[in-house]
């Protein structure tokens, strides 16, 4: 970096932009100007601090090094712009923009309900909240907060588990009327399954039917878990689903509880630099508290299953608190 320039912090909120957004035409929309004119200032930005910012992944752009800590400066930049237009009286630093990712099932199940509850408190904050099934990432791309299945292997970030969830064999009763009902593992894993596209899947933890249970065919699969629900309920075959989800529908029937069970943890990845704004904490506080959450909606369910299989088991806040402290 040249000592003698400084960054233009119209340049870092670019960055911020182009992180939030994953792609240079996005965040030119959200910003009002061109394509070319958010090239040229991210160019001018890595002239100024003397190295990549961005590099180019399958779903987009996603932050160096060196382009995280711009946008943490970024990200401050922004917080501090938006406090000068609010009159003192009304300040809140639990304000701005806090950008998560997390699966599909956590994201509508227990994160809407505990960001919505957030949200009455402090009507300033916005979440948004990108829907994928992934391991941790290793550099963030303007994400403060990510929810994985399975435990992360990630370097300079702060890792809590929030709780575990069970997963079970499911059948539609139209399904099991058309077909019978298995009464064996051996006669459940003869029949199709439901499930995660194997040659996409990036969580090792979810590799459970190919492990478990490797004669099982495809019937359909899909890389979002409310098609997999919706595909067992239609009858394509049986799911392996989330007891928290599937248990909502009187239309499933949970085969073998006592046999077939699987239980996955949920963990949270939080950047230090994140961790210090104050809206990033009250969401990563409110998600291990299942703010708005009711408990009988937490991950586990209402059908009867072994103590081992099923019922969602949450870290004690103590023990989360002093996981990211």
């Amino acid at each position: 970096m040249d000592a003698s320039k400084k960054p233009r912090s119209d340049d870092l909120l670019v960055l911020l932009a182009v992180a939030r957004a994953g792609r240079f035409a996005r965040a030119a929309e959200q910003l009002g100007v061109d394509h070319t004119t958010v090239s040229r200032r991210i160019d001018a930005l890595e002239e100024t601090l003397g190295g990549r910012l961005l590099t180019q992944a399958s779903g987009g752009w996603e932050l160096t090094p060196l382009g995280s800590r711009a946008v943490d400066v970024a990200g401050r930049i922004e917080a501090a712009v938006a406090a000068l237009t609010r009159p003192e009286a009304e300040a809140d630093p639990i304000d701005g923009v806090v950008r998560m990712s997390a699966t599909d099932g956590f994201s509508a199940y227990i994160a809407a309900p505990a960001i919505a509850a957030l949200r009455r408190e402090h009507p300033g904050l916005s979440v948004e909240i990108l829907t994928v099934t992934r391991r941790a990432l290793q550099h963030r791309s303007g994400l403060d907060i990510e929810v994985v299945v399975g435990r992360p292997e990630t370097r300079r970030a702060h890792t809590v588990e929030l709780g575990s969830y069970a997963l079970g064999m499911y059948a539609s009763l139209d399904y099991l009327a058309r077909n019978g009902t298995p009464t064996t593992p051996d006669q459940v894993f003869a029949h199709p399954l439901v499930y995660f596209i194997d040659s996409i899947l990036q969580v090792d933890d979810l590799d459970l039917p190919r492990r478990l249970a490797p004669e099982m065919r495809d019937a359909l699969t899909s890389t979002n878990v409310f098609v997999h629900v919706e595909a067992t309920r239609a009858g394509a075959g049986i799911g392996l689903l989330p007891c928290f989800m599937a248990d909502r529908h009187d239309d499933l029937v949970r085969l073998l509880p006592g046999e077939l069970h699987a239980t996955l943890p949920y963990w949270m990845v939080v950047h230090p630099d994140s961790l210090r704004h104050p809206a990033v904490a009250a969401v990563a506080h409110a998600l291990r508290e299942g703010r708005g959450t009711p408990r009988t909606s937490w991950p586990g369910g209402r059908r009867a299953v072994p103590e081992d299989s099923g019922t969602f088991r949450t870290v004690s806040a103590a023990r989360a608190q002093q996981r990211l402290a």
